[in-house]
């Protein structure tokens, strides 16, 4: 995307026309299921979900002035890009999530440390995504954090 985005729905908007259905469902996907206190923000050039200040002052550690990022999604060149901090700082939800995609999937899992990648607009797997979204709570996500993360 070439433009800059300031909300969340502008993003959405920017897309190309090919995009927009699967980017929103996605979206609507994400935004449904998430436990209470995360917040939708457009975080890192890309629709973030947060905690946000008012929950957790101290901030993210590399920006504490920033929110706490959670998970994110965002449309690139070749593939539409989730990306969960949750399955990065869990070993055991990372794993679940490993063993539950190809059975939500027809295509390889294609993979990083917290970003899964989808090149095939008709092979996501909304009903995985929404299970993922619901794993974590707010509350989980700050202890996770601050356990994995954060320096005393």
């Amino acid at each position: 995307m070439s433009n800059i985005a300031l909300t969340p729905d502008e993003y959405e908007n920017l897309l190309a026309d090919d995009r927009k259905g699967v980017f929103a469902r996605l979206r609507q996907t994400i935004t449904k299921h998430l436990p209470p206190g995360f917040e939708e923000t457009i975080s890192y050039g890309m629709i973030g979900y947060v905690v946000p200040i008012s929950i957790y002052p101290a901030g993210y550690h590399c920006k504490t002035d920033e929110p706490l990022p959670f998970l994110s999604i965002a449309s690139q060149k070749n593939f539409i890009a989730l990306y969960h901090m949750g399955m990065y700082a869990d070993e055991k939800l990372l794993q679940w999530f490993q063993i539950e995609y190809p059975k939500h999937a027809k295509s390889k899992l294609d993979m990083g440390k917290s970003c899964v990648r989808f090149k095939k607009m008709d092979d996501i797997p909304f009903d995985l995504i929404a299970e993922l979204a619901q794993k974590i709570s707010v509350e989980d996500w700050i202890n996770r954090y601050e356990s994995m993360f954060k320096k005393s």
